[in-house]
This record gives C-alpha cells, structure tokens and sequence, in this order.
C-alpha cells in the first residue's frame, strides 16, 4: 500500500462513521418533513432487523437526547422537560427527549418525526415507563419485548440446555407477534427473503464488531473506546441490518487491521491503557476525554461497547435457514448480555484487565442513570480484590452539566495518574 493509500486509509472510519450518522439525521429530518412512518426504539434491543425489513426509520431517542449535550445545548431541553413537571431525578435522556417532543420535533441534528410504533426491551426499567410517554402523547401502538435475564452471575444459560431453549421459544412467539404489529401499522406483508437480506448485512456487522474490539488489544491501542468508540457504536446502532452498516465495518476492519500491523495508535502518545465503566461525560465530552489524554491516558475498552452496542459486539451471527428462531437466539444472547454488561459486569471487567493489559479503571457513574451507576462501588472493591489494579471512582452525569464539577473531576484524575506513574517507578525500582 503506497503512503498516499495509507493516509486515506487511517481515519477513515472517523470520517466515514461522522458522515453516515449526518445521513441517518437527515433521513429522519425528510421523514419528518414528508410525514412518514418511524419507530421508537432502543439500543439494548432495538429489533432493528425486523423494522428494516419493512423500511420503517429507526428513532434512538437515547442517542438523540445525548446528541443534545455534545451540542452544548442539553440543559435548554432538560429545564423545559422539568418545567414541565418532569423531576430533577429523573433520567436525562428521558427528559431531553420529552422536551423534543413537546418541541415538535425540534432537534440540532434535524426534525425528529413522531413515532408511528414503539418498540422496547426489558433491558432497563426506564424503558417501560418512557414509551408510556409516547403512547399518551401520539397514541401509538408500544410493543414491549420481555427477555428473560441471566438468573445468577455467570451462571448465563445456552443452546442446548431446557431453561435456554424455553426462554429462546419465549422469545420468538413476542417476535412473531412484532411482526404481525408492523404488518398492522405499514400495511405491509412479512418479506422473508428481504429479512434474510437484513440479517446478512447484521451478521456481517457483528463479525467486523467483534474483532474491532479484539484488535484494540494491540499495543498501542488503535482507537479510542471512549471517542471513536462512540462514533462506531452510532453507526452501529443506527445502521445495523444495512448494506452500509455492513460495508462501513468491513471497511472499519480493514482500517484496524492495517494500523495493528503497522503499530499505528491514536492520535496522542499512549502511557497508560484504561477501562471504562460507565457512560461518558457528554457535557463535556472533549474536555473530558482531555482530562485523561494529557496524561497519555487512553481508553482501550469500556462496558458502554458493550451495553450500548445492541449485542453486536458478541459476534452472534444468525442462520439463515431458520431466520426468525434464530434471531430469537440472537435477540436473547445479546440483550441478556446487555444487562448482564450493567449488573454482572465484574468478571469481564476482571478478564478485560488481562485481556487489554490495562493500567487502570474508571469508574464513572452518573447522576441521571440508576440502572447503569447502582452497584459500581461494590463492583470496584470486587475488581482491586481480584485483579492488583488501581481504579478511580468519579461521579457526574451523562446530560445535565449543573451537576458536573470539571475542576474538582480534574483534581481527582490528576491524583489518579501521579499514583500511576508512583506507581510505575516503584515496580522499576524494585525491578
């Protein structure tokens, strides 16, 4: 490959990634405009293989509201939720989202359209009662997806065993049931050929995913799980079952593969290799990625791949013999790995740590999720027990910057990496 191929080639998923995500804003901006149809859905069990077999757009209410504080402008949206009678307590995304609603619409990324149907999981308990929202202000059909979860830590069950494969029937009856409510609201029949074409693009998908992460093991790392991280996982979530989801991760591998192979990392001088746990910073995003960056801090892996990615970082791949028991499969691997990712996280973490030869672990938990941020203090004493590592506990929140305190984070995180490098020069001296 000559140098002028090799410079094209190093960024381009960045490039890329951005320039489909304006797509996917766009597509729903001319939806809007025209008054097409649109489903509501999630990321931890969107059924986006199905929704696209009937060309429905996809809505990610949780990556809109997240968009709206990238963009600086979360807190308009949260105060006029709250001046609307919406507790201070409640979830950020939830409010940034009622406040789009009441807005009509009205988005940084574009004109966000109404949903014509509503589709969610029992991954979080948030989800229920917000698509409760929907149905009382549109009157649209919700249909709610109940997935088993893992019963015991580590004790998640699978093909073969009775409790799996009475749980995987479960599954697919409610998926049988999806399809027949789309067929109701796009007057449309069930393609099965077309459902095949959707699940190729999503199986190829998962298998570039999978090893996107495994490459990032490489020293240094070839992304960052926090920054570029969240652009893969928007392309992820909003193209998975399409022909440019899939090209744009065979592309991503490609990208990956030659910067493992020729020792390209990212663009800062990696000194320490860190785990995130959590959701990050969105108020701040760069600066809080900075926060850790000018110490030569980079984030080689995160539990936000993991739970934000829809199941797609497990590599599940579907049969195309058998397309719906098959995505049933699917769709209760991942999203029983979804959750297992928010509550069973620490063996993982614990396997991340040898796996990725990480320094160090940020814990992050946030003001405006319960779900993601319970149980991470004892999460973190389970970890420093198990693994010899050192980890930094920080609290703010993912949407509302009144609660984010950029000195005092930045205080703890420059304490955090003077004990690192203590650290370091100790076992040199002993060594």
């Amino acid at each position: 490959m000559n140098s002028e191929a090799a410079v094209d080639l190093v960024g381009r998923g960045n490039r890329e990634g951005a320039a489909l995500f304006r797509d996917w804003f766009d597509e729903l901006n001319t939806t809007a405009t025209s008054g097409g149809q649109a489903a509501y859905v999630f990321v931890m069990g969107s059924i986006n293989e199905i929704l696209k077999s009937f060309d429905l757009p996809v809505v990610f209410p949780e990556i809109n509201s997240l968009q709206t504080a990238v963009r600086r402008v979360a807190h308009e949206y949260l105060e006029e939720a709250e001046d609307y009678g919406y507790s201070p307590d409640i979830c950020g995304y939830v409010k940034a989202d009622v406040a789009t609603q009441l807005r009509g619409g009205e988005h940084p990324m574009g004109q966000i359209p109404p949903p014509t149907l509503s589709v969610l999981t029992n991954a979080c308990n948030t989800y229920i009662k917000w698509a409760e929202i929907w149905e009382r202000m549109y009157d649209c059909p919700t249909f709610t997806l109940d997935v088993p979860g893992t019963r015991q830590s580590g004790r998640q069950t699978w093909r073969g065993d009775s409790d799996f494969e009475a749980d995987r029937k479960y599954v697919e009856v409610q998926l049988r049931e999806l399809i027949t409510v789309c067929e109701a609201v796009t007057g449309r029949k069930f393609d099965i050929d077309k459902f095949r074409e959707v699940l190729t693009h999503a199986n190829t998908m998962s298998r570039s995913w999978n090893r996107i992460l495994e490459l990032n093991q490489s020293k240094p790392a070839l992304f960052s799980a926090l920054t570029d991280g969240t652009i893969f996982l928007g392309v992820a979530n909003g193209f998975r079952g399409t022909e440019a989801g899939a090209r744009y991760f065979e592309r991503l591998v490609e990208e990956m593969e030659y910067k493992a192979a020729n020792g390209i990392g990212t663009t800062i001088e990696e000194e320490y290799r860190l785990l995130f746990v959590g959701v990050p910073c969105y108020p701040i995003f760069r600066r809080f990625n900075e926060l850790f960056t000018d110490w030569g801090g980079t984030f080689v892996n995160s539990t936000y791949l993991w739970f934000a990615s829809g199941g797609t970082n497990r590599g599940f791949e579907y049969d195309l013999k058998d397309p719906i028991a098959s995505l049933a499969e699917g769709v209760l691997v991942s999203v029983r790995d979804a959750m297992d990712a928010m509550f069973h996280q620490d063996v993982v973490l614990a396997d991340m740590v040898d796996d990725f030869g990480a320094d160090g672990v940020i814990y992050h938990p946030i003001k405006s999720c319960r779900t993601v941020s319970t149980g991470l203090a004892d999460g973190r004493r389970y970890l420093t027990k198990e693994r010899d590592i050192p980890t930094l506990f920080i609290e703010s929140d993912m949407m509302d910057r009144r609660v984010v305190s950029e000195a005092q984070m930045k205080n703890r995180i420059d304490a955090f990496f003077e004990g690192l490098a203590s650290r370091r020069q100790m076992a040199g001296t002993k060594g």
